[in-house]
């Protein structure tokens, strides 16, 4: 079992974004990204003292300053690169944590509950890497147009309750060592069995927002859900 103090949970943020102008901080039902999910991880089993904020642009640091948030200060050249693992994470050997876990901060529709059982799987975890997955009963085919997914025996028929199910990358949660960061690794292999261990969520809680159809979609969805879970709050 790993030690609390040694594990970093950390949302990394910037402004730059290409496809959707200013979406960490974009008005979003009353409040913005950013703040929602530094809110939520504020109301998890997460001890403050291991959250951080990385970050760089002085409206952000405004916000987790807000909320007496702990800032790693990212350097621009971070924010704007895409490439290398230890520029992105240039926090690696800067912070005295020897795990760490990012959270996405672009998923609205990730519930307090899941960051407390991704934390407590991993506390609990005996391995170094822990990535979050969504499960899937459906047929793939490669780009040469061939059939990917193993065809049920028994089956004239297509049909997903009978195939066996994969596992799409959710990109909410990602978790490993820091140490392997400056070899470029990050979580693990990606190739070998538990390198990273999976850990499986609710698809509508990975709700990504990439592009505009997204954030308004996004938005609606968590319009609806928090309106359903104040009703539920009245009734009690």
């Amino acid at each position: 079992m790993k030690n609390k103090k040694d594990v970093l949970v950390f949302i990394q943020a910037r402004l730059g974004s290409q496809r959707v102008k200013n979406k960490m901080l974009r008005p979003f039902c009353g409040s913005n990204l950013f703040e929602i999910s530094v809110n939520k991880v504020l109301e998890s089993d997460i001890p403050k003292e291991n959250f951080y904020a990385s970050i760089y642009e002085k409206e952000l640091k405004e916000i987790a300053n807000k909320y007496d948030v702990n800032i790693f200060n990212r350097s621009y050249e971070s924010a704007i690169n895409d490439n290398s693992l230890q520029k992105i994470y240039e926090w690696h050997d800067k912070l005295p944590f020897k795990y760490a876990i990012m959270i996405n901060g672009c998923c609205p529709m990730l519930k307090v509950e899941t960051i407390n059982k991704f934390y407590k799987h991993y506390l609990e975890s005996p391995h170094d890497g822990l990535f979050a997955v969504v499960k899937k009963k459906n047929y793939f085919w490669n780009e040469e147009g061939e059939l990917v997914t193993p065809w049920p025996k028994n089956q004239t028929i297509m049909n997903t309750k009978a195939v066996n199910p994969t596992f799409e990358a959710a990109m909410v949660f990602f978790a490993g060592r820091t140490d392997t960061i400056r070899d470029d690794i990050w979580m693990g292999s990606l190739r070998k069995k538990n390198d990273p261990e999976l850990f499986v969520m609710e698809e509508e809680e990975m709700f990504d927002i990439d592009y505009e159809w997204q954030f308004q979609a996004a938005e609606k969805l968590y319009e609806v859900k928090t309106n359903k879970l104040l009703q539920s709050d009245v009734g009690k």
